[in-house]
């Protein structure tokens, strides 16, 4: 019965469903004034909320998350910042260079045909909110190297082409598996896939949303999907 006359509220069927559909989104999104003068009150009261939310933040970052992922690491170097404890899963080898900045969560996942599938992180790379790496064999990331947040780095297809392979569960062959690199001061946008045996040029850029097939060359600007070569830069 509750959920019969919902409905009909948020469908406003009639007059009467319509007003009652009008009452209750103003007492669900009232309107709240704030006066001029307590402004000023108000600004400062968000200042000190933002504060304190980012100090909790950085004290969880530095004395929990990241030495948490330290222990994780098979090589950690000085001034990496973890803002979100990393999600892995799988037996990766994982290894991260000098003043990395990780500022969100990122995943980590392995596969299961070679024995030590590796991520390898350069020095003064950072890499943004919810970025996924998918290794079976390897990934490298050089130094210098800006990951926007939403981006997938995959050096395999994960399951076989075949239908029947991937019926049973089987991993893909070592013949689908392709390192992936991404080269020194190159800048990966929003939400970039780069699918298997990639390589990104030095100081490439790949824009928002491509996904990336073949070989980006060095000091080029990729996008589209497929990802195509839209200019060239000099070096």
């Amino acid at each position: 019965m509750a959920s019969e006359f919902l409905l009909k509220l948020k469908r406003a069927e009639t007059p009467f469903y319509a007003r009652m559909k009008t009452v209750a989104r103003a007492i669900l999104r009232p309107s709240v004034p704030v006066p001029g003068v307590i402004k000023p009150l108000a600004r400062l009261m968000f200042s000190v909320h933002a504060g304190l939310f980012f100090s909790m933040r950085w004290l969880r970052s530095t004395f929990y998350t990241t030495p948490l992922f330290r222990g994780r690491c098979e090589k950690s170097g000085r001034g990496l910042a973890v803002w979100f404890m990393p999600f892995i899963m799988g037996h990766s080898r994982i290894e991260i260079g000098d003043d990395v900045y990780i500022g969100g969560r990122i995943d980590i996942y392995s596969g299961h045909v070679y024995d030590t599938p590796t991520l390898r992180i350069g020095n003064r790379v950072v890499v943004g909110h919810n970025v996924s790496f998918n290794v079976s064999q390897e990934i490298v990331i050089e130094d210098d190297v800006m990951i926007a947040g939403n981006c997938s780095l995959i050096d395999s297809d994960s399951h076989p082409v075949d239908p029947d392979l991937r019926a049973q569960g089987l991993p893909p062959s070592k013949e689908d598996i392709r390192p992936v690199r991404i080269c020194r001061k190159a800048w990966l946008g929003e939400g970039c896939l780069i699918l298997k045996g990639v390589t990104i040029g030095e100081g490439a850029i790949v824009a928002a949303r491509s996904v990336v097939t073949h070989d980006v060359p060095a000091h080029s600007i990729a996008a589209g999907n497929p990802a195509k070569i839209v200019r060239s830069q000099s070096a």
